[in-house]
């Protein structure tokens, strides 16, 4: 059967292991591991995924069908490329069964597949919790094993690939909190979103290369730290939709320079939006929807120059600056429904507007841990259809 690998997974493997054998032929030193015969790195890889046919319970497609035999390269979903200790051998580069609907989970013996760049898991019915062996694969590239049956605390077996650039573990039932570690590692992508993720958002974060960063839909609490400031050399996407977020925006986040979406919708912030914002050029969109942000709509973001979508529905904004009222104008996208805003359609009733405007929040003068819902947040997530106006 063909190779389920895309042509541009396989150009990224292939690159990936033409990179560590130019690197291997100009260095005096490879580890044991890397360094054995290619030849038992494929019996090896035989013996890992005869072991891992046999934990697979359910392939509705017969995507395994094929795993028969020692001739592991022609396997379903199995890529092979030049070892990066013989260029001349092949070894077991990338795994891609995504969508298979496959049930079952991961043996130890997935460990002995120690020349793996990729391995590509998602949409599929894999549970328990990630082996210990995986910590062998010092070569692992990307990771992604979203939309699973995956359980237990946070990994953190996947903060010891000291390879990793790519971790996707979206859609799973991973709990508690996320380990600080996760924004020290050499990660480019972070999406952890739609787990069981509780407790804080780590405040001690160390600085992190990660470009996108994706916590939404899971139950952080707390406020978004200051240290948020310490993405900003290379932060593009951050997105923390329905995360249970509470208290101000902190002015850090308009730090991000290089941020092209920011999406904080479906939580509980409260106070003016800072005026940071407005050094956010590279800014694409914003999205603040159902939130309880009180103030203006700062003039500062509604001119960044990038800007094309801009949703801040359901808070309770009271003014709109200057270009603000009329975005259209430039071409820009916006929702202000259900508001406070004078003159606009489709806003909150009047009396709701003087309840929360009475009292208004000064972030300066609020601690976090101080900060309370003006009103009850709503517990809908994204996926809930907008309500009518308040009555």
């Amino acid at each position: 059967m063909a190779l389920s690998l895309t042509f541009p997974v396989l150009i990224s493997v292939l690159l990936f292991h033409v990179c560590l054998v130019s690197t291997a032929k100009h260095s005096l030193h490879h580890s044991k591991t890397h360094s054995a015969n290619p030849k038992q790195h494929l019996q090896q890889a035989y013996r890992a995924l005869k072991a891992w046919k046999k934990v697979i319970y359910s392939d509705p497609k017969n995507l395994t069908a094929d795993w028969v035999g020692p001739s592991v390269c022609s396997y379903t979903g199995i890529f092979c490329a030049p070892s990066p200790s013989d260029p001349n051998s092949l070894v077991v580069a990338g795994i891609d069964l995504n969508h298979g609907d496959i049930a079952g989970f991961l043996p130890e013996a997935i460990g002995l597949l120690s020349d793996l760049a990729l391995i590509h898991l998602n949409s599929n019915r894999f549970c328990g919790i990630l082996p210990r062996s995986l910590a062998n694969l010092s070569l692992l590239y990307e990771l992604d094993l979203s939309n699973n049956r995956f359980v237990g605390p946070f990994p953190d077996v996947v903060l010891a690939l000291p390879s990793l650039k790519y971790l996707d573990l979206r859609y799973n039932e991973f709990e508690g909190p996320l380990p600080p570690k996760l924004f020290s590692n050499p990660l480019d992508a972070i999406f952890v979103n739609n787990n069981r993720l509780t407790s804080l958002i780590p405040r001690d974060f160390t600085g992190t290369t990660a470009s996108v960063v994706v916590f939404a839909n899971n139950d952080f609490s707390g406020c978004l730290p200051p240290t948020i400031a310490r993405f900003a050399d290379t932060l593009e996407e951050l997105l923390l939709i329905n995360s249970s977020l509470s208290g101000c925006l902190p002015p850090e986040v308009g730090y991000l320079y290089k941020l092209r979406v920011l999406d904080m919708s479906y939580n509980s912030l409260v106070g003016p939006v800072p005026y940071s914002l407005a050094g956010l050029g590279h800014l694409e969109q914003l999205n603040l929807e159902h939130n309880m942000f009180t103030g203006t709509v700062p003039l500062g973001v509604c001119v960044l120059p990038s800007l094309l979508n801009l949703t801040i529905s359901y808070n309770y904004f009271s003014e709109e600056e200057g270009i603000c009222r009329n975005l259209t104008s430039r071409g820009i996208a916006i929702d202000d429904r259900y508001n406070c805003l004078p003159d606009k359609p489709l806003q909150r009733s009047q009396n709701v507007c003087d309840a929360v405007l009475e009292h208004p929040i000064d972030c300066y003068d609020h601690e976090c841990s101080a900060m309370a819902p003006l009103v009850a947040p709503s517990t809908a997530g994204p996926s809930i259809a907008p309500g009518p106006a308040d009555t």
